[in-house]
C-alpha cells in the first residue's frame, strides 16, 4: 500500500469512513457541514491487507474529487476498538482486524494522523448530535444488524472507558447455556437479538434457513415456527435491554441497524423491556434512529474533526445543514 501524499489538515473540511462488514463508505463534509463527496464500495472479504488498500483508495478518490479537502481531518469507524496499551484492534467482529495495528498502518500509508473509533460509538455520537438522541443527557445507542453493538454518549461526548470497551453490550453473556459466540463466550446478547443470531437459532431449532426479514414476515402472516421464534426474540430483547436500563438508567435509547426497522420493537418489545427493567413504570424512550445507515459515517467524520480541535464542524452540520441523502 503506497502513501497517497496527503497534506496537513485543511481547516473546516472533514472526511469520515465507515468500515462495515459488507460495505465501506466515505464522506467529505465542507466547512458548513455539507456533504460534498460520498461513495460506498463493497468491503473486501475479510482480508486485512485488502481492507487497508480499500480504505486508502476511497480516501484518494475523495481527495481527487474535492481537491481543497485533500488535507482534511479523517475519522474512521470500525467494528471494534483500538486497545490503548498496544494500539492493536480488539473485539472486532471483522475478525481479520483483531491484533492488527490498523491505525498505525493507515497513518503510515497516508503520512498523517487519523482518528479511529468504534462504529457503534460513531452511530451514537451522530444520533446524539444530529438525530433522534438530540436533547438527552445520557444516550445509549444500539446497532442491531448482522451483529449487535452499543455505544454511550454523555452530554454529546462518547464514553470510551479505560479499556475502550464502554457500550460493548453485545458481548454481555446473558445465557450460559446459549449458543457459542465468536468472542469465545456463550449466550451473548449478540447471539440472542442480532439478525445473525436469530437466523442461526431458527435454523438450529426448525431445520429451515430463513432470513430475519422472512422470519418477521412469517410472524406477521401466522407461520407457527416464525411466531414462536419472533416471540422469543422480543422476549430476549426485553430481557437484555431491560437489564441495561436497570444498570445505566439512560435518558434515551436509540436503535440502529437493519432490525431497527421492525415496528414491533417499539410496541411489543417496549412492553417486554418494561417487564424486565427494575422499575414498575419504566418510561425510557426507545427511539428509532433518524439518520439511518448514514449515522456511522457522519459520526466518524465528526470524530476526526474533534480530534484536531475542529469540533465547530459538528455544530455547523446540525439540522438545516445536515445532508444525509
Amino acid at each position: 500500500m503506497e502513501s497517497t501524499g496527503y497534506q496537513a489538515p485543511a481547516p473546516g473540511y472533514s472526511i469520515g469512513v465507515d468500515l462495515g462488514g459488507a460495505k465501506t463508505e466515505a464522506i467529505v463534509l465542507d466547512p458548513c457541514g455539507r456533504t460534498v463527496f460520498r461513495q460506498r464500495v463493497a468491503t473486501p472479504s475479510h482480508a486485512y491487507g485488502q481492507i487497508l488498500d480499500s480504505i486508502a483508495e476511497l480516501l484518494a478518490r475523495a481527495a481527487a474529487a474535492v481537491p481543497e479537502a485533500a488535507g482534511a481531518s479523517i475519522g474512521i469507524g470500525i467494528p471494534g476498538s483500538i486497545k490503548a496499551q498496544t494500539g492493536l484492534v480488539q473485539n472486532a467482529n471483522t475478525t481479520c482486524l483483531i491484533g492488527r495495528p490498523l491505525k498505525n498502518d493507515l497513518e503510515a500509508a497516508l503520512g498523517r494522523t487519523i482518528a479511529v473509533e468504534n462504529d457503534a460509538n460513531c452511530f451514537t455520537l451522530a444520533e446524539c448530535r444530529a438525530g433522534a438522541g438530540q436533547g438527552f443527557d445520557l444516550v445509549f445507542g444500539i446497532i442491531m444488524g448482522t451483529g449487535c453493538g452499543g455505544g454511550m454518549c454523555i452530554n454529546g461526548h462518547v464514553r470510551q472507558g479505560p479499556h475502550r470497551i464502554a457500550g460493548e453490550w453485545g458481548h454481555y453473556a446473558v445465557d450460559p447455556q446459549g449458543a457459542a459466540c465468536y468472542c469465545g463466550k456463550k449466550g451473548c446478547v449478540e447471539t440472542k437479538i442480532s439478525g445473525g443470531g436469530v437466523e442461526a437459532a431458527f435454523s438450529a431449532r426448525y431445520g429451515r434457513v430463513l432470513s430475519m426479514r422472512d422470519i418477521v414476515q412469517g410472524y406477521r402472516s401466522g407461520d407457527s415456527a416464525c411466531m414462536e421464534a419472533f416471540t422469543a426474540f422480543l422476549d430476549d430483547f426485553g430481557r437484555c435491554l431491560g437489564g441495561l436500563i436497570s444498570i445505566l438508567d439512560p435518558d434515551a435509547v436509540v436503535l440502529g441497524g437493519g432490525l431497527s426497522n421492525i415496528d414491533e420493537l417499539y410496541t411489543l418489545g417496549f412492553e417486554k423491556v418494561r417487564a424486565y427493567a427494575f422499575h414498575e413504570q419504566v418510561h425510557t424512550p426507545i427511539l428509532k434512529n433518524r439518520l439511518g445507515d448514514s449515522a456511522g459515517v457522519f459520526g466518524a467524520a465528526w470524530t476526526g474533526a474533534a480530534a484536531i480541535g475542529n469540533d465547530c464542524l459538528v455544530a455547523r452540520a446540525l439540522d438545516d445543514n445536515l445532508q444525509v441523502g
